[in-house]
């Protein structure tokens, strides 16, 4: 199901694109570009011809992996892709670590001490965080840390992702590989290289790995709320249900540590809702990665999508609400096939 989805995918996305309010030339150029100037501007880009035509070339392109080039930029969309998607990785890949490593300990938590104080304030603090938004908490988030305790410890940066003056070297550099600036390998370690947290680690520079990732601690937070209250009342709603399960009493009636039995037994058994929901919330992170790297001024995919819809910039537009999607899509197929290695019910049928 994976593959019609992405065709209706490319079809929603062409389309949505053209039905934004207002004209790419008159936003590129302004509201007093003559009827000439649009109509040069409209050939230029192939916006003259008809929809179906512009459609079967945009299909075309996209199949031999040509995106097209910027309106707004006039560079190749693949290149601004390759300098921006990183960051919105590094940025979602930290949030849902987050979420993933506080949800599901505090759902467990809240799980087996049921009706408890803890129980209570987990839950309490799992609705807190589906309510608030994303861009009111990044702010908050950016006053305490960035103001309030400015001359403590605890400081962080509100905004940027290296601190200025600091320069990350590409891994490539540092090895003195040897390659040619338009083969595809380049930009496959261009866009490795684009990930800074990754580029450090991997070269030995502390100094870098540790900025960059103090410059990510609070948009990742402020990305990672809701994600974490939605994976903890998932936990405990679904550590709830196989509690209850006669095998869970049998484990217990054995004398089996109740460790044992919560981790081996009931967690086990409670993956599968846990793991879709976490699928699930990839899509939320991508969504709120547009307002926190504007936010926090980051240079990643939401911020420059949010500035190519206001622009009528459809090639960008299109190409980076595809790669997400394709994203999106692949990583609950991923979550579909793990099914098979969770459980092995699902494995013998």
């Amino acid at each position: 199901m994976a593959i019609p989805v992405l065709i209706g995918i490319l079809v929603i996305t062409f389309a949505l694109a053209r039905m934004i309010p207002g004209e790419p030339c008159k936003a590129m150029l302004g509201e007093k570009a003559t009827a000439e100037v649009c109509a040069r501007f409209n050939v230029k880009y192939g916006f003259d011809k008809p929809i179906t035509t512009q459609f079967g070339i945009y299909m075309k392109n996209i199949l031999q992996g040509d995106f097209g080039d910027s309106i707004r930029f006039s560079r190749p969309v693949t290149i601004i892709l390759i300098e921006r998607l990183p960051l919105t990785i590094e940025l979602g890949s930290i949030a849902l670590l987050i979420a993933i490593s506080l949800g599901i300990p505090l759902g467990i938590l809240s799980a087996v001490k049921r009706n408890s104080i803890w129980d209570v304030l987990t839950m309490v603090g799992a609705n807190i965080g589906v309510s608030m938004p994303v861009y009111w908490l990044g702010l908050m988030l950016a006053y305490l840390f960035a103001l309030v305790l400015k001359d403590t410890p605890f400081w962080l940066p509100p905004t940027g992702r290296l601190t200025a003056g600091f320069v990350a070297i590409p891994f490539y550099q540092v090895w003195g590989w040897q390659m040619a600036k338009q083969s595809f390998i380049y930009h496959i370690a261009e866009f490795l290289a684009n990930i800074y947290t990754f580029n450090s680690l991997i070269t030995g520079d502390w100094k870098i790995f540790w900025d960059s990732l103090k410059h990510l601690i609070l948009p990742s937070v402020a990305l990672s709320t809701i994600p974490l209250a939605i994976i903890a009342r998932m936990t405990r709603s679904s550590m709830l249900e196989v509690m209850k399960l006669d095998y869970i009493r049998t484990a217990r009636a054995k004398g089996l540590k109740k460790k044992t039995v919560i981790l081996k037994h009931a967690l086990r058994n409670a993956l599968l809702p846990i793991i879709t929901i976490i699928g699930l919330q990839v899509g939320t992170i991508f969504a709120g990665a547009v307002l926190t790297e504007s936010i926090f001024g980051l240079a990643g995919v939401g911020r420059i999508l949010f500035e190519a819809i206001t622009a009528r910039d459809y090639p960008i537009i299109q190409a980076f609400t595809i790669v997400i999607a394709v994203g999106y899509v692949f990583i609950n197929l991923l979550v579909d096939l793990s099914y098979v290695f969770i459980d092995p019910r699902i494995r013998l049928e």
